[in-house]
């Protein structure tokens, strides 16, 4: 008789379990992504997504739109949402299926991604000028999902830890100094809801980040392709392992559909050239493969550091560097903020990072959102001439004109009268490199040296630290480093 009960009591607890167990299964689940106070991207088709049961009819209502779907034998379901119009007024999502979800205070506008290393994670609250920036930082149409922790996998994740919040003094101290202050440019020019999503993680190079698409996608990575190909879900991955930050923290979020991604990164990679300019081809083809195919795609240069040094060749610690993410311009809706001119020679995390995120907004106010009477950036060296003794340069962005220009802290750029152009060197065939005396002419630059009577090529800020290179756009902006050599 014991027995009976006790296999009866075992019957029925494995019948609850198997019970519960498929009533959880059967409940609409929405990806990681969706929440409370979230913004939705305006203007382009909105995918939402989930899981429920095998089968079980789907339903999305917002805006306006309702639209059904079967979940597929796999469980996943997916809706896309018709393009939206912007909105500042917050309404419900709401999901039904053999349950319901609704979330509020929804809004719609302007999606970006902030990604990239410690200078993309470092908090607001370690900034210049914290406190006050803090406590100024109640923007209710801002609103912030940060992917928390340092997560790996072997694999693509299909699920990530992270919430909404509305941007305030309590909630920003945390979040990416530089991705806040480009969105609250962004918001206060175009006057709509932005979302930013903070995805980071110090000290980390650019292969974790990139999908195992984006290396096939460039001939040059076939090995690193290759190698990522052949993970499976034992394979042992850490931080520095190909696609392995990639699939924990940037897959899970995809696809949800955003504008652009800022990326800060490089340092990690501080050694390459030109290799880094195919695994930024790749990062980007794969990131746009993912949330939007014309993504727009801006990152930043890498600042000055270390002491500098005063060989006219240059060529020491990140020159080369910089020089492959100038190069990464050719890729389409991209741009670069050069900031050679606000690093700190002792300090790899430079706080200045107000001018990091307006010198990125610069770039997506006027190429993203068409605001053409705003200067992307500072003068890019377009091509040269040599004249005789001396090589003229020629550069696109010079927007108002050239200037040698001076910047402090976070004081606007000052224009430097009858001031000396810096850190440009000159050298003939024999490729030896001398300091030159280089002048603004109209919106060129000529380039000259008593030492070389036939030159050939020209650097500029072609150093790890160029210290006092000071050619900037009257719009304050300085110029990238480059180079007209190839040597």
């Amino acid at each position: 008789m014991i027995r009976h009960s006790i296999r009866l009591l075992c019957f029925v607890a494995t019948a609850l379990v198997l019970s519960f167990a498929s009533i959880s299964h059967a409940d609409v689940k929405l990806a990681s992504i969706f929440g409370d106070g979230m913004v939705l991207q305006r203007e382009l088709s909105v995918p939402v997504w989930g899981w429920a049961e095998a089968g079980e009819a789907v339903t999305v209502s917002f805006a306006g739109q309702t639209k059904s779907v079967t979940a597929g034998d796999d469980g996943k379901w997916t809706i896309k949402l018709d393009a939206l119009k912007a909105s500042a007024d917050g309404a419900s999502l709401k999901i039904a299926g053999k349950n319901s979800i609704e979330l509020k205070d929804v809004l719609v506008g302007e999606v970006w991604i902030c990604s990239g290393q410690s200078n993309m994670e470092w908090p607001l609250s370690r900034a210049l000028d914290s406190k006050e920036e803090i406590e100024a930082a109640d923007h209710p149409l801002i609103r912030l999902f940060d992917v928390p922790g340092h997560t790996t996998s072997p694999i693509a994740k299909e699920e990530c830890p992270g919430s909404w919040k509305v941007c305030s003094s309590k909630t920003v101290g945390g979040f990416s100094a530089v991705g806040y202050f480009f969105g609250r440019r962004i918001q206060k020019e175009l006057k709509v809801p932005i979302g930013l999503v903070g995805s980071n993680w110090g000290g980390t190079r650019i292969e974790p980040w990139t999908s195992p698409a984006g290396f096939r996608s460039v001939p040059e990575l076939k090995t690193i392709a290759d190698e990522v190909g052949a993970y499976d879900e034992s394979t042992k991955v850490g931080s520095r392992s190909p696609s392995a930050i990639y699939n924990a923290m940037v897959h899970p979020l995809a696809p949800f559909t955003m504008r652009g991604a800022i990326w800060y990164q490089g340092e990690s990679n501080g050694n390459e050239g030109e290799s880094y300019y195919h695994k930024t081809q790749a990062l980007v083809n794969g990131w746009r493969k993912l949330f939007n195919p014309e993504l727009a795609f801006y990152w930043v240069q890498l600042a000055d550091f270390q002491q500098p040094n005063n060989d006219p060749a240059g060529g020491n610690g990140w020159a080369k560097l910089r020089e492959a993410q100038r190069k990464a311009l050719s890729i389409k809706h991209t741009g670069m903020a050069v900031i050679i001119d606000i690093g700190q020679a002792n300090d790899i995390h430079p706080r200045n990072k107000q001018d990091v995120g307006w010198r990125l907004a610069q770039w997506a106010l006027h190429q993203t959102y068409n605001k053409k009477n705003v200067v992307p950036s500072g003068p890019l060296f377009k091509g040269h001439k040599v004249e005789g003794r001396s090589i003229r340069l020629t550069f696109d962005n010079t927007g108002g004109g050239l200037i040698v220009g001076k910047k402090v802290g976070l004081e606007p750029t000052t224009e430097v009268k009858d001031g000396k152009l810096q850190r440009f060197a000159i050298a003939g065939e024999d490729k030896k490199w001398y300091w030159a005396d280089a002048k603004i002419d109209g919106n060129t630059v000529v380039v000259q040296s008593s030492e070389v009577a036939k030159p050939v090529a020209v650097r500029y800020a072609y150093s790890m630290n160029p210290a006092g290179a000071n050619l900037y756009n009257k719009e304050g902006i300085p110029t990238s480093p480059f180079r007209t050599d190839s040597w």
